[in-house]
């Protein structure tokens, strides 16, 4: 299945509705409250977000819905759901693998990442499994750079990769596992490689 972030889906292949469940529909009534009277449209960002953690995406049925919750015309929750990358206009999988294959990540080998990924799920970018389960995109500078090469899985950083730990925390992910998240060799945060070289005690 083809994927493009940047455009909704064909119309043909839209759903024709959209509702959140009795749980999102409660997150999105607390979501819109915390705006001041008249200011309820700026609740649109965080209500894409909760359509789209709903259905893995955002679908042209979603924003009309969310258009009409905020009394704001469809074309400006359009503008801004086209605007961010972060919402996705098609249907993605359970799992959304974003490497990150800018100067610092590519230096550090982010293409034996790509390949791992490419290999053992048998998909390229843009693309999703058969069963549904993984989507690989490319995307810019996901912002841990001294940790490179890192890929973000749904609201998961993974740092420090080689081919074999990104192979390792595929098959957690397939086995229903929660891979541990950071750092993949064990590095505290950012600190250099070789461990802390200054401030390591006391005066």
């Amino acid at each position: 299945m083809s994927l493009a972030r940047g455009r909704p889906t064909a119309l043909d292949q839209q759903p024709e509705s959209f509702a959140f469940s009795a749980e999102n529909a409660e997150k999105a009534q607390a979501i819109i409250a915390k705006y001041p009277e008249g200011r309820q449209q700026s609740a649109v960002m965080p209500l894409l977000d909760l359509a789209q953690r709903q259905e893995t995406w955002v679908s042209i049925a979603a924003m009309d819905l969310i258009s009409d919750m905020l009394d704001m015309p469809a074309i400006r929750v359009y503008e801004v759901a086209t605007f961010y990358t972060m919402y996705n206009l098609e249907p993605v999988g359970e799992f959304l693998i974003q490497v990150c294959t800018t100067t610092p990540c590519m230096l550090r080998d982010s293409d034996s990442i790509v390949e791992a990924c490419r290999s053992h799920l048998g998909i390229d970018f843009e693309e999703t499994t058969e069963d549904g389960k993984f989507t690989m995109m490319e995307v810019e500078c996901l912002g841990a750079c001294v940790n490179a090469p890192m890929v973000q899985i749904n609201d998961d950083f993974y740092e420090d990769l080689d081919a074999e730990k990104m192979l390792n925390i595929l098959d957690a992910l397939k086995r229903g596992e929660k891979p541990a998240i950071g750092s993949q060799n064990g590095r505290h945060t950012s600190e250099p490689a070789s461990g802390a070289k200054t401030l390591q005690g006391g005066a």
